[in-house]
C-alpha cells in the first residue's frame, strides 16, 4: 500500500474517532479554568499597583481610605468661605444638628468612627478648626481659642445653623465651651470631650510643657509614636509608611504646631473655658477617658464646680481609653451623645 494511502487512512481514523475523556476537559472546567486564570492575573496586577503605591506613593492608599470611610459614614466633603477662611468640612445625616470640634494638631477625620453611628438619626457638620488639616491659614495668623470662637461664629452663620448641638474634644473643646458662652442663641447643649481650658491636676504631660517640651512636634517614628502613647490607651495599628506620611506633614508644620502648643500654655489660654463657666446657662455634659495622660479627669471637678447657671449638667466617665474617646470607644462615646441630644 502506498505510503501516501497509508497516511490517509490514518488521518481519517484519528478525525473519526471520538476523543479521548482523560485528555479534553469538559466545558465548565475550561470556563473555570480561563476565569481562575484571570482572577490570577488580577490579583498580581492589584498586588504589583497597591505594593508599589504602599511602597512610593502611601498618601495616594490613605486618601482612598479616608474616602471611603467617609462614604462608609454617610457623609460629604464640602467647603465654605466664611470670614477669613475657607472651611473644609464633612456633613451628612438627618435631624437635629451636631456640630463636632477636634482638638489640637488634629482634623476632623478624628470623628469618623463615630460619625457612621450618629449619622442615622442626626445631621452632623464636621469641620476642619482653620489652620488645621485642609481648611486654610493665615501666615502669622492669631489662632487662639478667642480668636477661633469668632471664626466659629462666622462659619455658623454661613452656614445658617440654629441651635445645635455643640461637640468639642480636648482644644476644640475649649474653643466649644467659648462659642457658646458668648454666642449662647446658636447652641443648644454644649458636650466637652477631654476638653482644654479647665483647671485640672498637674500631670506628667503638664510639668513637661511647663518646661516647654512639646510631644507634638516630632520628625521621626519614634517621635510619633510617643505622642500616640500620650494620647491612646491602646495603641493603634498603623502601617509604616502612612506613618512616614503624617511624620512629613507633621515636620512640614513645625512652626506652627510649635507656636500654638506654646500658646496654650499661657494661662489666658489654659483657662480660657475656666473662665467662661459661669456664663454657660445651657445643658452641658462632660465626657471623659478615666486614663487621660493629658488632661487628667480631675477637670471635671473644676466643669462641676465652675458651671453655676446651667440648667443641666451631666458627665460621664469611661475606662479603656487615653485622651481620644471617640476614637478608642466610639460606640459607647455615640450612645453617650445621642443619650444627652435627646435629653433635656
Amino acid at each position: 500500500m502506498p505510503a501516501c494511502l497509508l497516511h490517509l487512512m490514518t488521518f481519517v481514523v484519528k478525525v473519526a474517532m471520538p476523543p479521548s475523556t482523560s485528555l479534553v476537559r469538559p466545558f465548565w472546567q475550561q470556563l473555570l479554568r480561563r476565569r481562575l486564570k484571570f482572577l490570577a492575573v488580577v490579583v498580581v496586577i492589584l498586588t504589583v499597583l497597591f505594593g508599589g503605591s504602599y511602597l512610593f506613593a502611601p498618601q495616594y492608599l490613605m486618601r482612598a481610605q479616608t474616602a471611603f470611610r467617609v462614604m462608609r459614614a454617610h457623609l460629604k466633603g464640602k467647603s465654605v468661605h466664611a470670614g477669613d477662611t475657607r472651611w473644609s468640612y464633612y456633613e451628612g445625616g438627618h435631624g437635629p444638628t451636631i456640630v463636632l470640634l477636634h482638638g489640637f494638631n488634629s482634623t476632623k477625620q478624628v470623628w469618623l468612627p463615630v460619625a457612621g453611628l450618629l449619622t442615622p438619626n442626626f445631621h452632623l457638620v464636621i469641620p476642619d478648626l482653620p489652620g488645621w488639616g485642609d481648611s486654610s491659614r493665615l501666615p502669622g495668623g492669631n489662632y487662639t481659642i478667642e480668636a477661633q470662637a469668632l471664626r466659629l461664629q462666622a462659619f455658623v452663620q454661613a452656614l445658617g445653623l440654629k441651635k445645635v448641638l455643640l461637640v468639642g474634644h480636648s482644644m476644640g473643646g475649649a474653643i466649644a465651651g467659648v462659642y457658646a458662652a458668648e454666642h449662647g442663641k446658636h447652641v443648644a447643649k454644649l458636650a466637652l470631650l477631654d476638653s482644654a481650658g479647665l483647671k485640672f491636676k498637674e500631670n506628667a504631660f503638664s510639668r513637661a510643657a511647663r518646661l516647654g517640651k512639646d510631644p507634638f512636634v516630632y520628625g521621626d517614628r519614634a517621635g510619633f509614636w510617643r505622642a500616640m502613647k500620650l494620647i491612646f490607651d491602646k495603641l493603634p495599628h498603623i502601617p509604616g509608611r502612612f506613618v512616614d506620611v503624617l511624620v512629613d506633614g507633621n515636620t512640614r508644620q513645625r512652626g506652627f504646631i510649635a507656636r500654638n502648643f506654646r500658646s496654650l500654655q499661657r494661662a489666658s489660654e489654659a483657662l480660657s473655658l475656666q473662665h467662661h463657666l459661669s456664663q454657660l446657662s445651657i445643658p452641658v455634659l462632660g465626657l471623659w477617658c478615666r486614663d487621660d495622660r493629658i488632661i487628667d479627669p480631675s477637670a471635671l471637678d473644676a466643669l462641676r464646680h465652675g458651671i453655676i447657671h446651667a440648667s443641666a449638667i451631666s458627665t460621664t466617665v469611661l475606662s479603656g481609653c487615653g485622651h481620644a474617646p471617640m476614637m478608642e470607644k466610639p460606640e459607647v462615646t455615640a450612645r453617650v451623645l445621642t443619650a444627652f441630644a435627646l435629653s433635656y
